[in-house]
């Protein structure tokens, strides 16, 4: 299985590591904000990576600089799973893979205990799996199952 991993960086792209036992399986490429720390991580172990487009909030120059980054990288590596721990730029990336009918996954932030992050809520309609971390939201939103990480 090819997975196409997107996050946002900092605590996001934390949690995506921390599933390296589900996705280390698979050939992988990832989306991500160019950060010294994600420069270091992705390119020392020589990992595909397209930089996404920052910052994301509230800023449409980059929403549609990176619903073209996405519909590019969909189309070059045609992955059978779009995961993403967040935020907002997993969003056109969500989107356009369920349009093209590939399967789509979300893993909710630690830090959301009562509700979904915007994120989260913008995507919902277009996802395969809800992961969340708090028995809170999984009571709030049935369809959603229990992570820990």
């Amino acid at each position: 299985m090819k997975i196409l991993l997107v996050s946002s960086s900092g605590g996001h792209f934390q949690a995506i590591q921390k599933l390296e036992t589900f996705w280390g399986k698979h050939e992988c490429c990832w989306v991500t904000f160019k950060t010294s720390s994600s420069e270091n991580i992705l390119e020392k172990g020589e990992k595909k990576v397209y930089w996404a487009y920052s910052p994301t909030n509230r800023n449409f120059k980059n929403l549609i600089r990176n619903l073209g980054l996405a519909w590019y990288v969909i189309n070059e590596e045609s992955p059978d799973l779009v995961l993403s721990t967040g935020a907002g730029v997993a969003v056109p990336f969500i989107i356009l893979a369920k349009l093209k009918g590939i399967q789509t996954a979300f893993i909710e932030s630690f830090t959301r205990v009562k509700e979904l992050s915007l994120s989260a809520r913008l995507v919902l309609p277009f996802l395969d799996g809800l992961y969340v971390q708090w028995e809170q939201l999984k009571v709030k939103y049935p369809q959603s199952k229990l992570i820990r990480l």
